[in-house]
């Protein structure tokens, strides 16, 4: 069996685990999740990564080890460099962080592959998660931002649909988590952190802005995502599981738009791009 590991990369974060390839699942006794901060120096950054990849990699043969990485862009994913020029991982602008890993890892470079976070995500979902047997899959993560991706029935890319025009500003104004904060505040004058918060609130409040937010979720993928013609809808991100709270009024939308759209949320959630950096490596691999 191939050994695999499956890493997801963050600004605040490495989330990693063995993956098994026949299971399509996460090896949960393997399991790491370490602080890392993406605005120390080079060497700090590589180091916690480094040594969060040896407690979990440690009892595997590293001939025949396969690390597939999910990074946030802008990033050279097939020549593993990063182009993040401002704010996060800023030292390691231009790094060829394929070569840093493999040289501290004692492994080849063709044994680390890097993927989009965004496309992460739907991999891992349609690998082990609740896409499975679907041909084209369209994902979307609801949560600080808006993440857009399209699975081909190859492999899966960032759509990068954030900062399309929308109403009078772009998606992720509407869609995101700071919709919810700033239109609370615009409604009561109070705060709240998110969906989780406004559960707590009056129904009268939760059903008026779950009401805007599918008729906005809605128009989103009538303007946007239909063109694709996925096979199925697959939504993830904290705002995900307030799902059933928009769920009627949001597929009523579509069907009035005569758009029958499967639509799961996420099976697996923060695991999904761990899987799907595993699954990615494991295609490249083939």
């Amino acid at each position: 069996m191939q050994n695999i590991v499956g890493i997801d990369i963050g600004g605040s974060h490495i989330t990693l685990a063995q993956v098994d390839p026949e299971k399509r699942e996460i090896i949960s006794s393997t399991y790491v999740r370490e602080h890392v901060d993406a605005f120390e120096n080079k060497e700090v950054i590589f180091t916690a990564w480094v040594s969060a990849i040896h407690k979990v990699a440690h009892d595997l043969v590293k001939e025949n080890l396969l690390i597939g990485i999910a990074m946030p862009g802008p990033f050279d994913y097939e020549n593993g460099i990063s182009l993040m020029q401002q704010g996060k991982f800023i030292d390691i602008y231009q790094v060829n962080i394929k070569e840093e890993l493999a040289k501290r890892l004692s492994i080849s470079q063709e044994q680390i592959h890097f993927v989009n976070d965004a496309a992460a995500f739907i991999e891992g979902e349609v690998f082990g998660g609740c896409a499975q047997g679907f041909k084209s899959a369209f994902g979307v993560t609801l949560g600080t931002g808006l993440g857009t991706t399209f699975f081909n029935g190859e492999f899966a890319t960032d759509e990068d649909l954030w900062d399309s025009p929308f109403r009078n500003s772009i998606c992720e104004d509407y869609l995101a988590t700071r919709w919810f904060v700033n239109h609370y505040k615009e409604l009561t004058g109070e705060e709240i952190s998110g969906t989780k918060d406004l559960l707590d609130k009056p129904i009268e409040i939760q059903n008026r802005m779950f009401d805007e937010y599918a008729d906005s979720f809605s128009e989103f993928i009538i303007r946007y995502v239909d063109y694709y013609k996925p096979e199925v809808l697959v939504i993830g991100g904290n705002i995900a599981k307030a799902y059933p709270h928009f769920e009627q009024r949001f597929i009523q939308n579509l069907t009035k738009n005569n758009i029958n759209l499967q639509v799961k949320i996420s099976a697996i959630f923060e695991d999904a791009a761990i899987l799907g950096a595993a699954s990615y490596a494991l295609k490249k691999l083939i």
